[in-house]
């Protein structure tokens, strides 16, 4: 039976529990998503607006107190969980603002052109669709998901992690208390064994899922035997090349900043640091001490900036992949051992000296674990960025123009960022490529993906 309980990753302690929903539950939300979707997408976008705009207010006050929540349940620091609250009041904004523009229809040809008085795109809404969310970012994974879903006029089914009941509840209470119909965006607290059964309902239209590769090619198979749409953003270990040209410091002090970033527990944070030999010893050192001076501690202290990993297990698969690296050859520069004290902290590491037979070449790491490597061309560089499965995001820090445009050219990523840390925008789409998944969020982009793009043709 699935535990859906908040386990505080920093003392590891159960602090609440709560009874999954019944097969009749499950069928009476599943009936009500369906009878609410029938009048809701017929609402006009100005008032979704408001009501989207509204859900935003609601996460700018509440910041605060919502961030302590996020906090208390996956252990992220309490200023790192305040700004993902109002990054998702942000998103809201965003959607609220441009949904109209987005779904306006579109007029790609001339309509004499393919024989016709008038020939156009109209955006339609799809229906009820499931959103399976991890507890990495509880808050904002599920936001850029609602924020366009609702304003395209679909309804929301959110099967969250287990161990994040609350805020998964809250996001419930926060579309509700912003005006939203009750049935717009409801939280199912089901386990992943009751996933199959939502998701071959046929009142449910289509599926998102951010998370690992097996539970995406789990919901993949799915939705593709049941011939319903899905958008996957999995796993990533994301490169962050470093050219002689580039500023080395600002370069060094973004390594440390993306790889700790959430605790270290983040798909698009830099994993993989590829520099240059000419310029290798002096990030290293930098590199290095960034990490080291990152403080370990309390999530709720201000000034603490790693706080601890989200479980027991998951500081034990971190602690496996070190282990596994160590034992065949490579060297620790700094970390690599847990700290004393309760909870399931685990320090800023740094591995050199890899090789392809260690599971860190081609596993993600989900804690604040580094790998770095010494490469003697852009060539090299880029050949070595590639060399995984996965293609979520990249980094590339050079000053060089030349050299810009082909790591644009030849990362194979969803993503490319140039001198920056990888993050995402309302404004851009997210998404990745090969084992990291397929489709778009955020953006015009992330609202189609759960639109009918229905073609109207109409002659004289």
């Amino acid at each position: 039976m699935t535990t859906i309980a908040t386990t505080n990753p920093a003392t590891g302690k159960v602090e609440k529990t709560f009874d999954a929903a019944a097969d009749e539950e499950i069928d009476r939300r599943i009936a009500l998503a369906a009878q609410t979707f029938a009048t809701y997408r017929n609402t006009e976008i100005a008032r979704r607006a408001e009501w989207m705009t509204a859900a935003a207010d609601i996460l700018d006050r509440e910041a605060g107190e919502i961030g302590a929540l996020l906090t208390t349940e996956m252990g992220k620091t309490l200023a790192a969980a305040e700004a993902e609250v109002r990054k998702c009041a942000t998103a809201c904004r965003f959607y609220a603002g441009n949904a109209a523009d987005f779904l306006a229809d579109r007029r790609p040809a001339d309509p004499g052109d393919v024989g016709a008085r008038d020939a156009y795109v109209r955006y339609e809404p799809l229906g009820p669709v499931l959103a399976v969310m991890p507890w990495n970012f509880p808050l904002w994974q599920v936001v850029r998901f609602a924020a366009p879903a609702l304003m395209a006029g679909n309804v929301g089914l959110l099967k969250h992690s287990s161990n994040v009941p609350q805020t998964a509840l809250f996001l419930e209470d926060l579309f509700r208390r912003a005006g939203f119909p009750a049935g717009a965006f409801q939280t199912l607290l089901i386990g992943s064994a009751k996933v199959e059964r939502v998701l071959r309902d046929p009142r449910v239209k289509a599926a998102t899922l951010t998370g690992s590769e097996p539970a995406g090619r789990s919901v993949a198979a799915i939705a593709g035997d049941e011939i319903k749409p899905t958008v996957l953003e999995l796993g990533g270990s994301d490169p962050f090349v470093v050219m002689p040209s580039a500023d080395i410091a600002a370069a060094a002090r973004t390594a440390a900043d993306s790889r700790c970033l959430n605790n270290g527990q983040s798909c698009i944070s830099a994993k993989r640091f590829i520099v240059h030999e000419d310029c290798a010893d002096e990030f290293e050192e930098l590199f290095v001490a960034a990490m080291r001076a990152k403080r370990v501690g309390d999530p709720m202290d201000a000034s603490t900036d790693i706080g601890p990993l989200v479980s027991e297990d998951g500081r034990a698969d971190v602690e496996e992949l070190v282990a596994d690296a160590v034992g065949k050859g490579a060297r620790v520069l700094c970390g690599g051992e847990r700290p004393d004290r309760p909870g399931w902290y685990y320090p800023p590491t740094v591995l050199t000296d890899l090789t392809t037979e260690m599971r860190v070449f081609q596993e993600e790491v989900f804690g604040p674990v580094a790998s770095l490597y010494r490469v003697r061309d852009i060539g090299v560089a880029i050949e070595l960025a590639n060399a995984t499965g996965f293609g979520l995001g990249s980094n590339a820090w050079t000053r060089d123009a030349a050299e810009q445009d082909r790591f644009v050219r030849e990362l194979d990523a969803g993503q490319v960022f140039v001198n920056g840390m990888t993050t995402s925008y309302p404004q851009l789409p997210f998404g990745g490529v090969k084992r990291s998944g397929y489709g778009r969020e955020l953006s015009a982009e992330g609202m189609h993906e759960f639109c009918n793009a229905k073609t109207i043709w109409a002659a004289a």
